[in-house]
């Protein structure tokens, strides 16, 4: 990683009592519906609790994104993005069957559809932003990725005065992407970067979709088991079939803080604000990765950047503030 490209992310039932909690799925055969079945709808204070305890949790999965993302860097180096990557979401797919230990054989075609999708969204979004970031500048690979979350934001306000949080979002994105270089890219790392777009703003759609129709973090975990399954070839390929030791040991304690965590409180958190919500909230994503590249890199931010980082958090506070 080049010390002048601006730190960013790594190319994302209610119970009647308990606003954030786990719930119940729905019935074998059923169709994907946007909230589960059995669970009360909060209104008033209720929901603004409800919307605000979901933003805390999306705002603890970034920040496990990012901090993982920069503690995972001499691992990137030493073994590659796609082995690492691969062994990360092998990890986090093992830990967390033993942990839910989910009835594959019970679940209908429509719930292997949901969560097969997923999974397959995710690999792409972590396979292609890792390999995009090693031809174009981080910086610069986060502001395009950052597209697909500001697609599902976009498309879903409700109100033509909400455009206004995803406009401030992708400006300060973009000031965020500027490094001390100019506006440095290739077409192969573009494209790559267009790839983890789409499928950070599928994941986003999906995972609200998954959480609706599994118990607890089921649909999670046969997701992730999908994921390592897609993963395989590449880093197979990469890895020549040969994976050390320290390499298992690394990417064990990765795997928790990227991608098992986040994943899971994201899940969680989708059940309780609309997907679009979601998408302008991520736009604080770009801010803690900056945070996360000095505390960690020691990756200096410029005065562009601290502003950018202003106008993502200004956009994210809005659409917290606007309510479900």
């Amino acid at each position: 990683m080049q010390d002048n490209t601006a730190p960013g992310p790594t190319p994302r039932s209610a119970d009647p009592v308990t606003p954030i909690a786990a719930g119940g799925a729905a019935g074998q055969g059923s169709t994907i519906s946007p909230a589960l079945p059995g669970t009360v709808p909060l209104t008033g204070s209720s929901s603004k609790r409800a919307a605000g305890a979901a933003a805390l949790l999306a705002l603890l999965s970034m920040s496990s994104v990012q901090f993982g993302a920069a503690l995972s860097a001499p691992a990137m180096t030493a073994y590659g993005s796609f082995s690492t990557t691969w062994l990360r979401l092998c990890w986090a797919a093992v830990v967390l069957a033993a942990i839910v230990r989910p009835p594959l054989r019970s679940y209908s075609p429509s719930r292997w559809l949901a969560a097969g999708t997923l999974g397959v969204a995710m690999a792409g979004m972590t396979l292609c932003f890792f390999a995009a970031i090693q031809r174009i500048p981080l910086g610069l690979a986060v502001a395009i990725d950052f597209l697909g979350p500001l697609a599902v934001a976009t498309f879903g306000v409700r109100r033509i005065r909400a455009l206004v949080w995803p406009a401030l979002a992708i400006a300060g994105v973009l000031m965020l992407a500027h490094d001390r270089g100019g506006w440095v890219g290739n077409p192969p790392g573009v494209l790559l970067a267009l790839g983890a777009a789409l499928g950070w703003g599928s994941y986003i759609v999906l995972m609200k979709k998954t959480g609706a129709v599994f118990a607890g973090l089921e649909g999670l975990s046969v997701s992730l088991l999908a994921a390592a399954v897609v993963a395989t070839p590449f880093g197979l390929v990469e890895s020549g079939g040969h994976v050390p030791l320290a390499q298992l040991g690394a990417t064990a304690g990765l795997a928790v803080l990227v991608p098992l965590l986040p994943y899971a409180l994201e899940m969680i958190a989708l059940r309780h604000m609309r997907a679009s919500s979601f998408g302008i909230l991520m736009s604080i994503e770009p801010a803690i990765g900056a945070l996360a590249g000095f505390v960690v890199l020691r990756q200096p931010m410029s005065a562009l950047q601290l502003a950018g980082t202003l106008l993502v958090v200004s956009a994210s506070l809005g659409v917290v503030l606007a309510g479900p």
